[in-house]
């Protein structure tokens, strides 16, 4: 996207100067957490890592720590400007590596020209560190910088500039050969550049199976050959034993061009020559060796990769460096080996070829992202590259025995979702709850529909799916989505006179006869409903489509409410702050009395323990706190304490009280140490405008992540989805009803 040079240097010095800022980890409010941070406490911290140097990892932020060090000599395409001028790209790079990684960064940039200042300045910063990135530094200095610091050094050392774009562009070859049908050692490769990254792009391509002597590289001179003058150790590595001597007659019969040159290296008619669907990943930065709408007038069959942002299959390094130093850091790596970054590209490629998420396509401003030509590669906003590089990396640094600890793959896969916020995480214990041997039938009314499809596939591991729908118009879209899947698919009213029948007894008495329930039938809420009162499946979603009232009427009319419930509720579970918090009734019940209040605080309690696994402190909560007003309002929501404590001893409940006084200790210990709820967790509010209002700022203002409203006290599983919920949303409240229809047995 372009920019003004006004808009840059604003958002850079706008607010606090930079980019970044240092953060106190460990609480320092009183004098006894200052003598516990430094003197005399921190003694003890110095005595336990002087005995046992390993201890650091667990005492100090090392473990979680990389510098970024540069002396500016090949920044971003701009040249030697030096280590004062490279500062901005560092501090960059430090906040890509917290975005994406929850990595800190220190950026370092030194004042350092040859190999030997700059190896003697990085290797003393060893006991810093948990691991060095090197950037921006000059060839042939910067192989000889990295590879001595690799050899002196037992923490991670990783030049960004030459690997970053030989892993990333190695996982779209990866993809590229395996939508045309090549193979890696047939592959011909032709290279535009002789810098670092080409050559170490070279070293990597080899390294996943192209052989070496398939491989001519060009630099500012000409084709390197054997025997040429004035060439270096490092490009005398890729120096062709072949009479070739153009970059024209090198593409000639070629499968694949790799650009890490400068802007229009290549001529347009150079690329006649080259094999069917030649592969053109044109890396040059701010602009490509040739212009991929250039390149597409000459060659249409062309598969392209570019490194900016507006254009298909960017090649961009974030892809790789935070999640190869995670999983380094997290193993306590002594290096970055071949092993770890061939484990990061192909866990790149292999994530590619997955649905890709809703909150991908809303980063993107797409309605669609599939795995083909102009989707090589995963996009940079995609969360899910840290669960699938990280351990990928992790795995071939133990498997390869540079790991220090070990590691539960699966757990840290865990771990590694809640590096990405509570959210993230409670969405993947609701369905890490649900996966049971006890797999459910899910019957989605709005079978469709693209997102319901895309959830469906997801949650055959935890259920099965029954989409309601035209089977030729499903079948259709899941073979223009590239799934392969096969659920069962029924159209409502197919061959069901028994619904009918059953429909007519429940609803004789309210208008509906014979005739018009077969005709009710052809609604899918009304289908999926009779489904589920007859026993043929035990989970219904509906809503994506339609407005909540017109999935709830026909499920109250039919299946109704749990026989010792009297009115059904719904909630919303918000994520805010790192904590959980349920809040109802914010969708059934628009003006509760005391009766229906303590059924929503009954329901919701139960749903937090038996659902959630949470340990419910539900607060009733009014405008008033503990008596302070006489009004009716206050009154019924002391009632409904009564009857909830009268009914259910075990729940921990108290009010009526202010919002603030339920979610802040500090408020309960000093004026009202008398309650017995403190912090509360379940918020019940004595009317739907109230809850509705709470939740709807809390989301739009506060941040707050939500799941739901989650439907409460029917006679069967039923959750209605909200117009627009992505797929994950999907997911989250699917895995809630299953995990429902567990616990029912």
């Amino acid at each position: 996207m372009a920019h003004t040079v006004k808009e840059a240097l604003d958002y850079h010095r706008q607010g606090r100067p930079g980019k970044i800022e240092v953060r106190a980890t460990k609480p320092l409010a009183t004098q006894h957490h200052l003598s516990l941070a430094y003197s005399p406490g921190v003694a003890e911290a110095v005595l336990a890592v002087d005995k046992n140097p390993a201890a650091a990892f667990e005492l100090t932020a090392r473990g979680n720590l990389v510098a970024v060090v540069s002396n500016g000599s090949a920044i971003l395409g701009l040249g030697d400007r030096g280590p004062l001028a490279a500062k901005p790209v560092m501090e960059g790079k430090g906040v890509l590596f917290k975005r994406f990684a929850d990595i800190d960064v220190f950026d370092i940039e030194i004042q350092a020209d040859t190999v030997e200042e700059m190896v003697t300045v990085v290797k003393a910063l060893e006991p810093t560190f948990g691991g060095i990135n090197l950037e921006d530094i000059k060839a042939p200095e910067a192989f000889e910088v990295e590879r001595i610091l690799k050899a002196e050094m037992a923490i991670p050392v990783f030049h960004d500039d030459q690997h970053g774009t030989a892993i990333i562009s190695g996982a779209a070859l990866l993809n590229a050969c395996e939508l045309t049908g090549r193979t890696l050692d047939s592959l011909r490769v032709v290279i535009s550049g002789a810098g670092a990254s080409a050559i170490a792009t070279a070293r990597f391509y080899v390294s996943l199976g192209v052989p070496r002597e398939n491989i001519i590289m060009t630099d500012s001179s000409g084709i390197i050959y054997e025997g040429r003058e004035r060439v270096n150790e490092y490009k005398a590595e890729f120096a062709t034993l072949t009479d070739i001597r153009s970059i024209e007659e090198a593409l000639q019969g070629a499968d694949m061009l790799l650009g890490l040159s400068v802007a229009g290296a290549i001529e347009p008619a150079w690329l006649a020559g080259m094999n069917a669907d030649p592969l053109l990943f044109m890396l040059a930065n701010p602009n490509p060796e040739i212009m991929p709408e250039v390149a597409l007038e000459h060659r249409p069959d062309a598969i392209i990769a570019t490194g900016r942002s507006d254009y298909n299959n960017q090649v961009n390094n974030v892809l790789g460096f935070p999640f190869i130093f995670r999983g380094a850091l997290d193993t306590r790596a002594t290096g970055v080996n071949e092993e770890m970054k061939i484990a990061a590209a192909h866990a790149l490629a292999e994530l590619a070829r997955e649905d890709v998420p809703d909150s991908v396509l809303r980063a993107y401003g797409q309605t669609r992202i599939s795995y083909g030509r102009d989707y090589l590669i995963p996009k940079p906003l995609d969360a899910r590259v840290l669960l699938w590089v990280a351990p990928a990396v992790a795995a071939a640094a133990l498997e390869s025995g540079v790991a220090q600890t070990t590691l539960d793959l699966e757990a840290y896969r865990e771990s590694l979702v809640a590096r990405q916020g509570r959210g993230q995480q409670f969405r993947l214990e609701v369905i890490n709850r649900s996966r049971r041997d006890d797999r459910k039938r899910v019957v989605f009314a709005e079978g469709e529909h693209t997102a319901i499809l895309r959830a469906a596939v997801q949650l055959e591991a935890i259920a099965e799916p029954i989409l309601l729908g035209n089977a030729k118009r499903i079948n259709k879209l899941i073979r223009e989505l590239g799934m392969d899947f096969h659920p069962t698919i029924l159209e409502p009213v197919e061959h069901r006179d028994d619904y009918a029948e059953a429909l007519y007894k429940l609803r004789q008495r309210r208008g509906v006869t014979r005739g018009s329930a077969m005709g009710l039938l052809r609604n899918p809420n009304v289908f999926g409903a009779m489904m589920l009162h007859h026993g043929d499946a035990d989970v219904f979603i509906s809503g994506l489509t339609v407005e909540y009232p017109e999935v709830l009427r026909p499920a109250l009319q039919i299946i109704g409410t749990r026989p010792d419930v009297n009115h059904a509720a719904g909630l919303y579970v918000l994520i805010i702050n790192k904590r959980v918090y349920l809040l109802a009734d914010a969708t059934v019940n628009i003006d509760p009395d005391a009766e229906t209040l303590a059924e929503i605080a009954i329901l919701a309690a139960d749903f937090a323990s038996t659902d959630l696994g949470l340990d419910p402190r539900v607060a009733m909560l009014s405008f008033s706190n503990f008596g302070s007003s006489r009004h009716p309002d206050a009154r019924r929501v002391r009632e409904a304490v009564d009857l909830v404590r009268a009914r259910r001893p075990d729940i921990v409940v108290d009010g009526e009280m202010q919002a603030d006084t339920a979610v802040v200790p500090a408020i309960v210990e000093e004026r009202y140490p008398f309650s017995s709820v403190k912090d509360a967790n379940v918020l019940v509010f004595p009317n739907l405008s109230a809850a509705n209002v709470a939740y709807k700022l809390l989301q739009r203002l506060g941040g707050a992540e939500t799941i739901g409203p989650v439907l409460l006290g029917m006679a069967a599983p039923v959750q209605i989805l909200q117009a627009g919920d992505d797929v994950d949303e999907i997911v989250a409240m699917t895995a809630i009803a299953v995990t429902e229809a567990q616990m029912r047995g």
